[in-house]
């Protein structure tokens, strides 16, 4: 199947099924999304959505986290992922907010990555969430399902990923197919134990078709096949050394 078919299925499925597709992350403003995403990563959107009521409401301003300290916001988040480093984020972000930013979390890709914790995935998820950029971010969801489905070749980086998509995915559906793919990952796509026999796109994944097609299956029988009569030769020739060997041991006695 061509890339080009297999981009036209997918926007079509999912424009179709999931039209709105949105984060699951629980925020009520910009600076909310932002703490969220910043806490989110290498960590599930359930948990952050448990510990983030918490900040929201006792640091509901940029000026009000700027006026804490790592220790303090270090007590909301020591149930998530890398609480330390998160939780110095956290205040340098909210002080860079109110010392550059004026107190506002700015629309522009390159600005957001200014701030601390927020790398290009992140700056990406807030341009395309809140301020409806034409932006995709890639996430360890993202980077499978893309790959999986052939949306992308030989794409080995989140950013080699990330613009190939941007290519060929018309620009109005960007900021929803990010959370096409990462819901996908999240629940069919799973990175171990894939539920291809419930997915509905199975029809035109790239590893379905390697991986469950009677040609893929007729060669994994082949392989199968091979190994074990390659086992039966080594279990032969065991057999036959140990023979060898216990005459030898006979006739020296």
């Amino acid at each position: 199947m061509l890339k080009a078919e297999r981009y036209r299925h997918f926007v079509d499925y999912f424009s179709t099924h999931q039209p709105d597709a949105q984060t699951e992350l629980h925020y009520g403003n910009p600076f909310q999304l932002l703490i969220a995403v910043i806490l989110s990563a290498q960590c599930t959107d359930k948990r952050i959505n448990q510990v983030t009521p918490a900040i929201f409401k006792d640091f509901p301003t940029p000026e009000s986290l700027a006026a804490a300290t790592p220790e303090q916001i270090f007590e909301y988040i020591r149930s998530v992922s890398y609480p330390n480093n998160k939780s110095k984020h956290l205040v340098g972000m909210a002080k860079m907010l109110v010392d550059v930013f004026h107190g506002e979390v700015p629309p522009d890709i390159s600005e957001l990555q200014k701030l601390p914790g927020v790398g290009r995935k992140t700056a990406n998820v807030i341009a395309s969430v809140v301020y409806e950029a034409p932006a995709m971010a890639v996430d360890t969801h993202v980077f499978r399902v893309a790959n999986r489905i052939g949306l992308v070749n030989n794409a080995k980086t989140p950013l080699a990923v990330e613009k190939q998509l941007v290519e060929f995915l018309p620009k109005d559906t960007l900021r929803f197919a990010h959370h096409w793919l990462i819901l996908h990952g999240r629940y069919i796509c799973l990175a171990r134990n894939p539920k291809c026999e419930v997915c509905p796109i199975s029809w035109f994944c790239r590893y379905y078709e390697r991986t469950h097609t009677e040609a893929a299956l007729k060669r994994a029988e082949a392989v199968k096949a091979k190994k074990a009569k390659e086992q039966a030769k080594k279990k032969k020739l065991d057999a036959i050394t140990k023979e060898l060997k216990k005459r030898s041991v006979d006739k020296d006695i």
